[in-house]
């Protein structure tokens, strides 16, 4: 299974955006920090705006942020609404036409392993994308790899 670059790109910016709580973010950052087209980021900054995964303000200042937290966004969900459709294999579309209908258990296999893996995202969120937030206590210990560290004078 492969998940199309418009989903791939989608989790990307919402990661980013998530990252970046306090302010809002604009497709020019994104693109830069990326790598990515500005063009395929508006397209899907509007996609994921009409799906209610983002919010965007238009204007001088404007840019994008979350429509709701983290915890909140459930990937699959996510996945769901961007991937255009989920044909694995060709007897799956709308008009199968198959010489090994009624022989095959391929549709049947196969869609057991993609609900698997739609099982797999529906338990994970956008929060468990993001790493983990930085402990200010741990930042102010000295790294002493093994050895202890010398005494300060009280």
């Amino acid at each position: 299974m492969r998940l199309t670059t418009m989903t791939d790109y989608s989790l990307r910016l919402l990661m980013y955006v998530a990252q970046h709580p306090e302010r809002l973010c604009t497709i020019a950052e994104v693109a830069r920090a990326y790598d990515i087209s500005e063009a395929h980021l508006m397209k899907i900054t509007h996609q994921l705006g009409l799906c209610g995964w983002l919010e965007t303000v238009r204007g001088k200042g404007g840019g994008m942020r979350l429509a709701a937290a983290p915890a909140d966004i459930n990937l699959g969900a996510v996945v769901r609404s961007i991937e255009p459709d989920f044909f694995l294999v060709d007897c799956f579309g709308s008009d199968p036409v198959c010489l090994l209908a009624g022989s095959c258990q391929l549709t049947s296999i196969v869609s057991g392993a993609l609900q698997g893996f739609m099982q797999h995202l529906d338990g994970h969120t956008l929060a468990d994308l993001l790493p983990a937030p930085v402990d200010s206590a741990s930042r102010l210990r000295p790294v002493t790899f093994g050895k202890r560290p010398a005494r300060v004078p009280t």
